[in-house]
């Protein structure tokens, strides 16, 4: 039997860690959601986090009895459901969404949302909340004074023995690539954009229990204007997860990507930047100003639509499975 919240036009569904994060920032906002949760333990455990009572049952009941559903959604369910509720909340007239990424687990999964959205007429954003960091705005604002990179380089090796102690599904480990290593993959395209040639290799396939499709990854690529961009990431190693830009002028490291160095043409120093990250230090880096983009249009077009992600996914199963795309 579900049991529902009250809230006003918009409704946050999930109650895990997500969740209690997206609360903090609507709350700087003034603006208290309707929760859809599931089990009533992460329920109580999301009202004593966050004050706000979240709906507890299948999420289909939840909708049935809750009467006028809101007409804005954020999705911050488990990675394997993103999917799914992301298409039940359209079906259900829901019109606007920010869904988590990487709103599906795999290429099929996506394609099918893509289609059910598109019939239900709703407009989706996947939220890549490292887009909206102080580090990364910085970063655009200097690469385009710079006059676009000329090549960009990513690292998004994972940190595999403690990774494999969590407790996951199979298909969450499985599908890991996408459920995290496309924060780095997102944010490296985000600088270069759509490539017109891509080539890629993968290596250490069944190395890992949980993730038995790859471990190293490596290629590269060039985009209509030129520029390069080339990746090597190495599960059964050492590393973590970076970007840097290369412009006529300055080398932009973000490693962490949290944090933004430089080092100028002729120079072997390297400069840490200073950022306007108060926003990032108190919420979630990048979650405030990525809501604000979804709910009130600031720096939308930073926003991803379902249907770029989509597009550049195909980018990424490359990378993920190896090939070649262009010439």
């Amino acid at each position: 039997m579900a049991s529902t919240t009250e809230g006003g036009d918009l409704l946050l569904v999930g109650a895990g860690d997500m969740s209690v994060a997206y609360a903090a920032v609507l709350n700087s906002l003034r603006i208290r959601p309707a929760v859809f949760g599931r089990g009533k333990d992460s329920a109580r455990r999301f009202f004593e986090k966050t004050g706000l009572s979240a709906g507890t049952g299948p999420l289909a009941e939840q909708i049935g009895v809750c009467g006028s559903l809101p007409s804005t959604a954020i999705v911050t369910v488990n990675a394997h459901a993103l999917a799914s509720v992301t298409t039940m909340l359209a079906e259900a007239g829901v019109n606007r969404i920010l869904v988590e990424k990487p709103a599906a687990l795999d290429m099929a999964e996506l394609n099918a949302l893509c289609t059910a959205v598109r019939a239900a007429g709703t407009e989706v954003y996947v939220a890549y909340n490292r887009r909206f960091m102080a580090s990364v705005l910085l970063a655009d604002r200097l690469i385009g004074e710079d006059g676009g990179p000329s090549s960009v380089k990513f690292d998004f090796t994972e940190a595999s023995a403690r990774i494999a102690k969590l407790s996951k599904s199979r298909r969450e480990f499985e599908t890991w690539f996408y459920g995290n290593s496309t924060h780095v993959l997102d944010l490296a395209f985000h600088f270069f954009g759509a490539p017109s040639s891509l080539e890629a290799t993968v290596a250490g396939q069944a190395a890992l229990d949980w993730h038995p499709s790859g471990a190293v990854y490596a290629g590269f690529g060039r985009n209509p204007a030129g520029a390069i961009i080339c990746w090597h990431a190495n599960w059964l190693s050492a590393g973590r997860w970076g970007v840097e830009v290369m412009t006529t002028k300055r080398k932009l490291i973000l490693q962490p990507l949290e944090k933004l160095r430089v080092q100028l043409h002729g120079s072997f120093a390297e400069t840490e930047m200073e950022t306007d990250d108060e926003v990032d230090r108190a919420f979630k880096p990048g979650l405030l100003r990525q809501v604000r983009a979804f709910l009130y249009g600031e720096d939308r077009s930073r926003l991803q639509t379902l249907d770029d992600h989509a597009n550049f996914a195909r980018y990424y199963e490359l990378i993920r499975t190896g090939g070649r795309l262009g010439a």
